[in-house]
């Protein structure tokens, strides 16, 4: 999938979206950012410095600490 036009959205204008969506269905930051660390393996700070530096969205999972090994299981 490299190469896909997502990728050359900065994170810090991304986040904000799932943000947005997950508040408008009754859901939370919070539940946002424990998604994407579970996923990353980045940590709060990790995610803040990320929006912060205005790093890409392939640079955000390329530099991602640990990558879910179950990142790409199907749910049962």
């Amino acid at each position: 999938m490299a190469g896909h036009r997502i990728f050359q959205f900065s994170f810090a204008t991304i986040y904000p979206l799932y943000v947005a969506k997950v508040e408008r269905k009754g859901r939370s930051r919070a539940e946002v950012d424990q998604v994407i660390c579970w996923l990353t393996g980045y940590d709060e700070s990790g995610l803040r410095r990320a929006v912060s530096d205005g790093v890409d969205m392939e640079g955000f999972f390329a530099a991602a600490p640990a990558m879910n090994p179950n990142a790409s299981s199907s749910p049962a």
